[in-house]
């Protein structure tokens, strides 16, 4: 589980699940690359991150509403940096709630492009370094949804399953370049999607925020909501040369919520 020497570029890293794998990355020694739209953010994050002698950690300012420019920039710091990265962990923000027939097209279009064509131009930027090492890791935050649709996401029940397809596509192409592809997906876990989705159920019910919260728990058998931590130790191990026999899974880390195996 030591990832020492390895680099690793993680998404949607200021907040909740990214922040969370990124901390857990450096501390197990990766050197890291953060994403996200705020610079002062992500200037705060990475001047927190455990930092040994050899580690120097920065960031790319990029917002994944702008795939060509995020590949842009992406590939402008490759230029910058040759070693290029062992890991990439794909991440950014979940598309709104709500029923799927009342979803505009648009939100579709925007939810595909912020997630599958990222994740893609990504990968298609880091992958020629990790084929010339013959090791890497590519770990893509989804959701539970990817084996049980979520009542009321509409939006995001419908993109995540398509990056699960792509991301299944891509283990069984990049197996034999020793580079492993895994979806690790978490259920109800304490960030502050978790928070707003729970406020607008209260918003549409007239329910308090202890009888919704309540609702949610009863389809938990571990009786409580996760902590981003937990996710984020699920990638750090998928990260991990431990892991190199395993690709092309889904990994839920969701107290047992969801009902399939």
């Amino acid at each position: 589980m030591n990832l020492r020497s390895r680099r690793a570029l993680v998404g949607g890293s200021t907040q909740g699940i990214g922040r969370a794998v990124a901390e857990e990355l450096a501390r197990r020694g990766a050197t890291l690359t953060l994403v996200a739209r705020n610079e002062a953010a992500l200037g705060e994050v990475a001047a927190a991150l455990p930092t040994p002698a050899q580690q120097k950690h920065d960031f790319i300012v990029a917002d994944f509403s702008q795939p060509a420019t995020l590949a842009q920039q992406v590939q402008e710091y490759l230029e910058q940096t040759p070693t290029g990265f062992d890991i990439l962990v794909n991440n950014t923000g979940g598309p709104a709630g709500g029923p799927i027939l009342e979803a505009p097209v648009e939100a579709f279009r925007a939810a595909f492009e912020q997630h599958l064509v990222c994740n893609h131009l990504l990968a298609q930027a880091l992958v020629p370094g990790m084929r010339q090492r013959h090791w890497g890791r590519i770990i893509n935050i989804i959701s539970t949804s990817v084996k049980q649709p979520l009542p009321g996401l509409g939006v995001s029940n419908t993109i995540r399953g398509a990056v699960g397809n792509w991301a299944k596509t891509l283990a069984n192409e990049l197996a034999a370049d020793g580079i492993t592809v895994n979806n690790v997906l978490p259920g109800a876990t304490v960030t502050q999607r978790h928070t707003s989705l729970i406020e607008k159920k209260v918003e549409q019910t007239g329910q308090t925020t202890e009888q919704v919260e309540a609702a949610m728990l009863r389809g938990i058998p571990a009786g409580r909501f996760g902590q981003a931590q937990e996710v984020a130790a699920a990638v750090a191990f998928l990260a991990s040369e431990a892991a190199a026999y395993i690709t092309g899974i889904n990994v839920p880390v969701d107290g047992g919520r969801t009902s399939s195996l």
